[in-house]
C-alpha cells in the first residue's frame, strides 16, 4: 500500500494519520507472504487538515478493500469468499499483527450481513426497469481500541453520605454517551443500580488523569480503570462493614444499597450508614478509592458492511437503498447507544463516499467553505440503515468490551464503490462518488467497447 497525505500548511497529526491509514486497514489480511507499506506526508499551500473520525483508516480501508473487491471480480469470485479465505481469525497472529488476536468474530459478521441484505438472492445486480439497475456490495473494516503503550486512565470513586457513589474521571463525553457507559460499568462492578452512580467528568484540574477521548479508547481504556477503582472501593466498603458488624470481611457481600452476611441477608449494614460514618468522627476513614489502567494490548473490533444501491444509467445518479452493518465490538455495554453511534458513523461514511467534496481554487483558496456548497447527506440520502452486533467476548476489555466509535465510518466507501461496479461495471476510485464520475466512467467504458468492436 502506498499513501500520500496532503497535510496542508501545517503538519499537525498528519504523520500519525498517514501511519493509521495502513495500521488500521492492513491487519484484516494476514494470509499473505509479505506486506509493504509506504506512507508520505507532504506540506502544501492549502488549509491544514485536522483529526476526523476514522483518523486516516477510513481512507486506507477504501483503498485496500476496493483493491480486494476488484481482485475478486478479476478472479470471478464472490467478494465474501475471497475475504473469508484471506482474513485473520481469533487466536491467530500474522500480517502486521505481532500479538495473538483474542477476539475477531469476522465469520459471524459476514454471514449475518449476507442474510440481512439477502446477498445470495441479489448478488451481483438486478435490472429494475426505466434504465435503472440495482447492485449490491460489501466491505470489511477494523480499528483499534486505544493506543497500546500510550493510553492511560485514572478514576476515583467515593462513597457519599447518602449511600450512593461519586465517580471522578477526566474522560470527556464528546457526545458518544461515554458518561452513561462508564456509569454502567461502575454500577455492574459495584453490584448496584446505575442510578446510584454520580459521575463528575472532564475537569482535568479536579479529576485523575485520562489521556483523552481519541483512538476509540474511552470504553476500553477508561472502562478498565473504572472496574479497578470499583474493586478497590468494594474492598474499602467491606472493611468498614467488618468493623461495623464485627464480622470478617471475607464473609460479607456488597449489595445494591447495603453490605450483608453472605447467605443471611438479615444481617446487614446499609451503605448510607457507612457513608455517614465515613464523614463524621474519627473512627471511620473517608471511603475513597483510586485506580489507573494503562493498556498493553489494543483489541480490534471488526465490521462487515453491506449495501444495495440503485444506479440510473441515464444520469449516473446513485441512491443508497439499504445499508447493513454487522459489528463485533465485544460485549455491547449499552445496545441503544451503540446502535445510534453506529448509525451516525455510517451516515458520516456515506457522506464521505458520495457527497462531501473539498474543492480549492487554483490559488489554493477553499471554495467549499459553507454548507451552501459543501454537501452533507440528509435523512433521505442515506436509505435504510440496519445495525446488528455479533459480539465475541474480549478477555482484556471491561466485561468483554472493545471499541466502536470510529470503525463505523470505514466500510461505506468501499462497499458503495463495489455495489456500483456490480450494478454497471465501472469502478470509481476517488471520492466522493458523484453522478458525474459514474456517468463519465460509463461513457468511457462504452467508448472503449465500441473501439474494440471496430
Amino acid at each position: 500500500m502506498h499513501a500520500l497525505n496532503n497535510a496542508g500548511a501545517y503538519g499537525g497529526d498528519s504523520v500519525i494519520i498517514t501511519m493509521e491509514a495502513g495500521q488500521n486497514s492492513l491487519p484484516i489480511y494476514n494470509k499473505v507472504p509479505a506486506i509493504k507499506y509506504i506512507g508520505k506526508t507532504v506540506y502544501t499551500n492549502l488549509q491544514p487538515g485536522g483529526a476526523l473520525r476514522g483518523y486516516g483508516a477510513t481512507q486506507g480501508t477504501f483503498a485496500l478493500d476496493s483493491a480486494v473487491n476488484e481482485l475478486s471480480a478479476a478472479l470471478n469470485m464472490n467478494p465474501t469468499e475471497i475475504k473469508l479465505k484471506n482474513s485473520i481469525r481469533a487466536g491467530e497472529v500474522g500480517g502486521i499483527i505481532n500479538n495473538t488476536i483474542r477476539s475477531f468474530n469476522i465469520e459471524a459478521c459476514i454471514e449475518r450481513g449476507k442474510e440481512l441484505i439477502c446477498w445470495n438472492e441479489k448478488f451481483p445486480r438486478r435490472e429494475t426497469g426505466n434504465n435503472k439497475v440495482r447492485g449490491i456490495g460489501m466491505a470489511l473494516g477494523t480499528h483499534i481500541s486505544g493506543v497500546a503503550g500510550i493510553d492511560k486512565s485514572g478514576v476515583s470513586i467515593r462513597l457519599v453520605e447518602d449511600g450512593t457513589y461519586m465517580m471522578l474521571t477526566s474522560s470527556g463525553d464528546t457526545g458518544t454517551g461515554s458518561d452513561t457507559i462508564l456509569s454502567q460499568i461502575a454500577a455492574e462492578a459495584l453490584n448496584t443500580n446505575v442510578d446510584n452512580i454520580q459521575i463528575y467528568a472532564g475537569d482535568t484540574d479536579a479529576c485523575p488523569y485520562d489521556s483523552g477521548a481519541f483512538a476509540s479508547s474511552t470504553t476500553y481504556v477508561s472502562g478498565n480503570a473504572v472496574i479497578r477503582a470499583a474493586k478497590e472501593m468494594e474492598i474499602l466498603i467491606l472493611k468498614a462493614a467488618e468493623k461495623k458488624l464485627n464480622i470478617p470481611a471475607v464473609t460479607l457481600e456488597l449489595k445494591e444499597d447495603r453490605v450483608c452476611l453472605r447467605g443471611n441477608e438479615d444481617i446487614f449494614v446499609t451503605l448510607k450508614t457507612l457513608g455517614e460514618d465515613s464523614q463524621a468522627g474519627s473512627n471511620y476513614p473517608i471511603l475513597m478509592a483510586n485506580a489507573s489502567s494503562g493498556i498493553t494490548e489494543s483489541p480490534r473490533p471488526i465490521m462487515a458492511g453491506f449495501v444495495e444501491v440503485e444506479v440510473d444509467k441515464t444520469t449516473g445518479e446513485v441512491k443508497v437503498l439499504d445499508y447493513v452493518a454487522v459489528i463485533d465490538c465485544g460485549t455491547v455495554i449499552n445496545p441503544a447507544l451503540a446502535r445510534v453511534q453506529a448509525e451516525g458513523g455510517l451516515t458520516q461514511g456515506i457522506g464521505m463516499a458520495m457527497f462531501e467534496e473539498v474543492i480549492h481554487s487554483d490559488t489554493g483558496k477553499l471554495v467549499t467553505n459553507s454548507f451552501m456548497n459543501y454537501n452533507v447527506p440528509v435523512r433521505k440520502d442515506i436509505g435504510n440503515i440496519k445495525v446488528e452486533f455479533q459480539p465475541q467476548y474480549e478477555p482484556t476489555g471491561p466485561f468483554g468490551a472493545k471499541s466502536l466509535g470510529e470503525i463505523v465510518t470505514h466500510t461505506p466507501s468501499p462497499a458503495i464503490a463495489n455495489a456500483i461496479y456490480n450494478a454497471v461495471g465501472v469502478q470509481v476510485r476517488d471520492l466522493p462518488i458523484t453522478p458525474e464520475k459514474v456517468y463519465r466512467a460509463m461513457k468511457e467504458k462504452e467508448g472503449i467497447v465500441k473501439q474494440e468492436l471496430i
